[in-house]
């Protein structure tokens, strides 16, 4: 009982004195643990220039492996859930591309170590679309998986 306390106290008497540092942009981080950002991929405006940018130029084999789970006819494009699971092996990244919207790539999520590639994401549809699923594997292979998903109500701009 008494030991958590001490910790506690020592705790808060600690991130009591960093905070004035942290204010005065003296305290600043040696390394920053987020991935780079591609700008020529997610800035695009049609599909095959965003696979491009992505480092997928139509070369990827169509994967049975690649689950993409998505209602058939989403009501609202503004909030459409879906969810992407990869079986394949040594699975590093996944992207999420609707071939109509605006700006078509959507996501790119990396994954290290024995992760699951799992991912849950709500997009917003401009229009009735394909949304596709690129899986790359440390091997540089790459895969992909297709849905089609029918909007009623627009979302980007309808």
């Amino acid at each position: 009982m008494f030991e958590l306390r001490r910790k506690l106290l020592k705790g808060g008497s600690v991130a009591a004195l960093l905070s004035p540092l942290l204010g005065t942009g003296l305290l600043v981080p040696t390394s920053v643990l987020a991935a780079d950002w591609n700008r020529p991929a997610f800035g695009t405006r049609n599909i095959g220039d965003a696979l491009k940018a992505y480092g997928n130029a139509n070369t990827a084999s169509e994967s049975p492996d690649i689950v993409i789970s998505a209602p058939e006819i989403a009501e609202n494009g503004a909030k459409v859930e879906i969810e992407i699971t990869s079986n394949i092996e040594n699975t590093r990244s996944l992207a999420i591309f609707a071939d109509k919207n605006p700006m078509p790539l959507s996501a790119i999520l990396e994954f290290s170590g024995p992760a699951l590639p799992y991912a849950r994401v709500q997009l917003k549809l401009a229009e009735t679309t394909r949304v596709r699923a690129v899986v790359k594997t440390l091997d540089g292979k790459t895969h992909v998986a297709f849905r089609e998903i029918k909007v009623t109500l627009g979302g980007c701009g309808g």
